[in-house]
């Protein structure tokens, strides 16, 4: 895997663990599989506050399979989204799910908070510092993921 993949598209993962967990980045690792098409990596990345996330970018699986899965385990409770179009909940007293017609990956609410942002000069809805801290890390793991 030429690391590639990991900055142009597993990049908008780690940023999204970053966001949910709401704290620093303090570690990260990405080993590259073996065989197949070449496209397939694990990361883990860890965080200050002790929270841990793993990136599974795997490029061989069944088409049938959905191609984008989020899990985010927490006080007991598990919430699964998949493709960004169903989101399942385990352990939630009041929600056990949500489906969308159409997949939201959030670009227009992530487009129209910053354009009102600089609109009506509030701050950037993401911290310059937590891009640039993404973008630092994703490239390491871009290059850990080379060797």
């Amino acid at each position: 895997m030429g690391g590639g993949r990991i900055v142009g598209e597993g990049c908008h993962f780690i940023d999204l663990a970053r966001h949910l967990v709401g704290a620093p980045i303090s570690g990260h690792s990405a080993h590259a599989l073996a065989g197949g098409s070449g496209d397939s990596a694990t990361i883990g990345v860890s965080f200050a506050d002790g929270s841990i996330a793993s990136v599974q970018y795997l490029a061989d699986g069944s088409k049938a399979f959905p191609k984008e899965r989020v899990e985010v385990f927490a006080a007991g409770r598990v919430l699964q989204l998949d493709n960004f179009r169903r989101l399942s909940g385990f352990g939630w007293p009041s929600f056990s799910g949500l489906r969308l017609w159409r997949q939201d990956k959030g670009q227009r609410a992530c487009a129209k908070s910053f354009l009102d942002a600089v609109r009506d000069g509030l701050p950037a809805p993401i911290p310059i510092e937590e891009i640039l801290e993404v973008a630092r890390v994703t490239i390491r793991l871009g290059e850990a993921a080379r060797r």
